[in-house]
């Protein structure tokens, strides 16, 4: 276990940084990371730019902690959402962890000083990577009490898609076979916890460093992509959830041949298997893609599993925020166990 892992830490001993109080007026200008125009991790860069003004049903948060995903790396690279981005300089970045500082009225259940974390509009608005942010309060919920805003930072997106996979999608349950690739990534790590929560027998993928690691996160069988072909230790799976693609070693195509007549696989990353429907219909199965909604209820649930100590995060990587591009190039790199995350305030 590390400091910055949530298993068998008591609420009361997780300390937080002291908040500051909301402040009545938000400044005028709050420093970003932006980007002018698409390339590699260094055309990322620290700015000021115009606070967001909150409208509506959005709340206003002052950003502690913001989780970096590889989305986020896909749309600087102009790929992943970027044909969203209304125009440049953008501020991109999904997850954050943060202080209300406006609500939109009095009585509402998200008030100024409540500690939150959600899920933002970017890039069609200023994302994460930025010391405010304003977001429909749908998006957002109250952090768990068990995380620091640094862990909670981590958790919006990989927690919500890890539910929509095996929860929505594979309705795990009880003796269901379940493949999941990547299981020691950011996704993965949840994904493996939840399936095995719902009574799923875990098969997953790693490399050799997080074999032990997987296990004690609830993987029935973990195997070693570095020494071992997954096809030759499984077979006959209900479901695959591969987070990988075909961009290595024709993860997905592979995949197919494992899953039992009528399973279902589902294909996460955005590209990386253009010739799934195909494929998928030829082996004779199911399949899907995905896309992550950005749930408060659904994130509501996630924090009971976590204070009640029934789900882990694992927070790899700490980066303050005008180190971005050093973020973005270590999460390019791969192979990153859990999550990486930048501290805003």
């Amino acid at each position: 276990m590390t400091q910055h892992e949530t298993r068998s830490t008591p609420p009361s001993s997780v300390s937080t940084p002291p908040s500051m109080p909301p402040a009545s007026m938000p400044p005028a200008s709050m420093k970003a990371i932006v980007f002018d125009e698409p390339g590699d991790p260094s055309v990322l860069r620290l700015a000021d730019v115009p606070t967001p003004v909150r409208v509506g049903s959005e709340v206003l948060v002052r950003v502690l902690a913001a989780g970096v995903n590889p989305i986020d790396a896909k749309t600087r690279a102009q790929s992943g959402v970027s044909v969203a981005i209304p125009l440049y300089p953008a501020v991109i970045g999904l997850d954050f962890c943060g202080i209300v500082v406006e609500s939109p009225y009095d009585g509402h259940p998200l008030k100024p000083g409540d500690e939150v974390y959600g899920i933002t509009a970017a890039p069609r608005a200023f994302g994460s990577y930025a010391q405010y942010v304003s977001v429909p309060s749908l998006q957002v919920a109250r952090k768990p009490r068990r995380l620091t805003p640094i862990e909670a930072g981590a958790v919006p997106t990989a927690a919500l898609t890890a539910w929509g996979l095996v929860v929505d999608l594979a309705k795990a349950h009880e003796g269901q076979r379940m493949l999941i690739h990547a299981g020691a990534g950011g996704v993965g790590h949840l994904a493996v916890q939840l399936a095995a929560y719902f009574g799923a027998r875990v098969i997953a993928t790693t490399s050799t460093a997080n074999v032990s690691w997987l296990r004690e996160l609830g993987a029935e069988e973990v195997i070693d992509y570095t020494t071992t072909r997954f096809e030759d230790r499984v077979s006959d799976v209900d479901v695959v959830i591969d987070l990988v693609g075909n961009v290595h070693d024709n993860t997905g195509t592979r995949s197919l041949a494992v899953l039992r007549h009528g399973g279902l696989i589902i294909s996460v990353p955005t590209g990386g298997w253009p010739g799934l429907a195909a494929e998928a219909e030829e082996a004779g199965v199911r399949y899907s893609g995905f896309a992550v909604s950005p749930d408060a209820a659904c994130l509501s649930i996630v924090s009971r599993l976590i204070d009640s100590g029934d789900l882990h995060v694992r927070v790899s990587e700490i980066f303050p925020l005008e180190d971005a591009a050093d973020a973005h190039a270590l999460l390019e790199r791969g192979h990153t166990r859990g999550k990486i995350v930048l501290e805003v305030s």
